[in-house]
């Protein structure tokens, strides 16, 4: 009888995750570059009743007889959909079609590198390409910050991620800075640390490597630079909504097998009045 009272606990405890994985979903579904995540299950170790005894010329073989002990998170999930795109016709705000992510770092000393799907991106009083938080954001190949010439009065990005000056005469020049998009063999694996930032894990980038190569946008498998446009959030409401529902009816159901096993307690326990 106490086994049903713990697998329903495991059982709410593991729709409250879910729930609150759901409820941070719908929470960042206007979050720019926001990746959804997802709640996975699985079943605890079953307890053996009688084990399975394997067939003979006179006899059939028996099946085991097992009684599941409930369930557990298995994994959470993060789902690195294309969210779909946003025309701001802001030059500094980019999106990325395909795979990779932005490259920024906090200082322009620093070797710690994040990474990031949120595009919108300023340039500083120093016209250094920073994000939101002021972060650096970082070119291909060299890694080095983003930096405008006090000369550069107006500017394109391409495709590839180059920064094409524009004259007042309307002539274009190409500058020698790419802006740089990191391609990330796992993306699963990144590690979530807010503000729209990744920290790369050996998980996600592959064991032995221990720094980050930021590459060229087109370049060997690395999506494109759409210029003037932001990826929204990948958050579908429709099924956030849907999974709400499942996870609500999952909980009370659970409840329910412990209010139940509660009652039989009752009785068992009266047997003797």
């Amino acid at each position: 009888m106490l086994r049903s009272l713990y697998s329903g606990i495991s059982g709410m405890r593991g729709f409250q995750t879910k729930l609150d994985v759901i409820g941070n979903n719908i929470a960042n579904v206007n979050t720019v570059g926001f990746k959804a995540g997802r709640v996975m299950f699985k079943d605890i170790l079953s307890q053996t009743v009688a084990g399975s005894t394997p067939p003979t010329d006179n006899t059939g073989g028996v099946n085991p007889k097992q009684v599941g002990l409930g369930v557990s998170i298995g994994t959470i999930d993060t789902v690195h959909t294309p969210g779909s795109a946003m025309t701001t016709n802001v030059p500094t705000d980019l999106r990325i079609d395909g795979d990779g992510f932005f490259a920024v770092k906090t200082s322009a000393d620093t070797d710690s590198i994040y990474l990031t799907r949120a595009g919108n991106f300023t340039l500083d009083s120093n016209r250094r390409l920073v994000n939101g938080d002021g972060m650096f954001v970082l070119s291909a190949e060299d890694g080095d910050v983003i930096q405008l010439d006090d000369t550069v009065t107006a500017f394109t990005i391409g495709q590839d991620g180059s920064l094409i000056s524009i004259d007042a005469e309307g002539n274009a020049t190409p500058l020698d800075v790419k802006i740089g998009v990191v391609k990330v063999p796992n993306p699963g694996g990144l590690e979530k640390l807010g503000g729209n930032l990744y920290r790369p894990t050996t998980t996600a980038m592959g064991e032995g490597i221990t720094e980050v190569t930021v590459g060229t946008a087109g370049a060997e498998g690395n999506g494109l630079i759409i210029a003037g446009q932001l990826e929204m959030s990948n958050v579908d409401l429709t099924s956030e909504f849907s999974e709400m529902i499942v996870a609500q009816r999952g909980f009370q159901a659970n409840s329910r097998i412990i209010t139940t096993s509660d009652e039989v307690l009752q009785e068992i326990v009266n047997l003797k009045r």
